[in-house]
């Protein structure tokens, strides 16, 4: 199977990529494709050979689609309409991938189900809504893949994103006192799992799913947990990961996926505790 993946030289491209050398991939990233430019998106599909997108290439910082809203409007929902098209008119299968930010305005606790309804407070999160409701209008053969915070270690050649296990090894490492938000609850999921279920994920039905391990706590709470893991003494745990009580103190936020639909399908991801120490076994820093 030839699969077009966008955003290539990101973490979750690059660990798929890594682990799925039976397809054959062709990598895209900014250099080679300016998803600002939706009329060249349009251009490059409508002349390329594939069999499937994955669609990882976003902006992603909230900062940047709330400084910079036309320009992060062009990235994330244009051009991503533009491969809805193509894919459309082909029926080719689309993965898109969607976020957990799409619940940051619920007012109820979660976790929310693939039916609960999306309310965002966000630029980042709504230009996501905006996206996944285009593509049930106008599509047949998709895949919406909503992430929860997606954690991991680089590997030689792939470079991790920020994430929950690396800002807590470099409180504890460097010894720099840290503050984690206990005002928020939300998934964090070893992104390893991403990329080893990426074939079956192809498979799926048509549809919605949330891709998400079970978490239980706090931001805080769970950075607590990898200090923990790593085997440092709650002395030195409460001297470096800190607790940020400021952030979202109008409103906790809790943005948990259930994960029910897609563990149906038998792909099974488990709890965050699960997946800190796997990860950390994968790397040697437990055993």
């Amino acid at each position: 199977m030839r699969v077009i993946i966008t955003g290539g030289n990101g973490y979750i491209a690059s660990l798929t990529k890594k682990l799925n050398p039976q397809i054959e991939w062709v990598s895209i990233d900014r250099n080679e494709l300016d998803l600002s430019n939706p009329e060249a998106v349009k251009e490059y599909f409508e002349n390329a050979e594939f069999d499937a997108v994955f669609h990882t290439g976003a902006m992603a910082q909230t900062a940047d689609c709330e400084n910079y809203p036309e320009l992060t409007h062009r990235i994330n929902v244009e051009s991503t309409i533009e491969i809805a098209k193509v894919c459309a008119k082909r029926n080719a299968r689309l993965v898109f991938i969607s976020t957990e930010q799409v619940f940051n305005g619920k007012t109820e606790a979660g976790p929310f189900t693939e039916e609960s309804e999306p309310v965002c407070v966000t630029a980042y999160g709504n230009h996501k809504i905006e996206c996944e409701k285009y593509i049930y209008a106008n599509m047949n053969n998709y895949i919406v893949l909503r992430f929860s915070w997606m954690m991991g270690l680089s590997y030689p050649g792939v470079r991790t994103s920020p994430n929950i296990i690396d800002n807590v090894m470099k409180a504890m490492f460097y010894q720099k006192p840290t503050k984690f938000t206990v005002n928020e609850i939300r998934g964090m999921t070893y992104a390893k799992h991403l990329a080893e279920n990426f074939a079956k994920i192809l498979e799926l039905p048509a549809g919605t799913y949330h891709f998400s391990n079970v978490n239980k706590n706090n931001t805080y709470e769970s950075a607590k947990i990898v200090a923990r893991k790593l085997g440092y003494s709650e002395e030195l745990i409460d001297k470096y990961i800190l607790p940020n009580t400021e952030r979202y103190a109008d409103r906790f936020r809790d943005y948990r996926l259930d994960n029910s639909k897609i563990e149906s399908c038998g792909i099974s991801l488990g709890t965050f505790e699960e997946d800190v120490e796997e990860c950390l076994r994968d790397f040697g820093y437990i055993r």
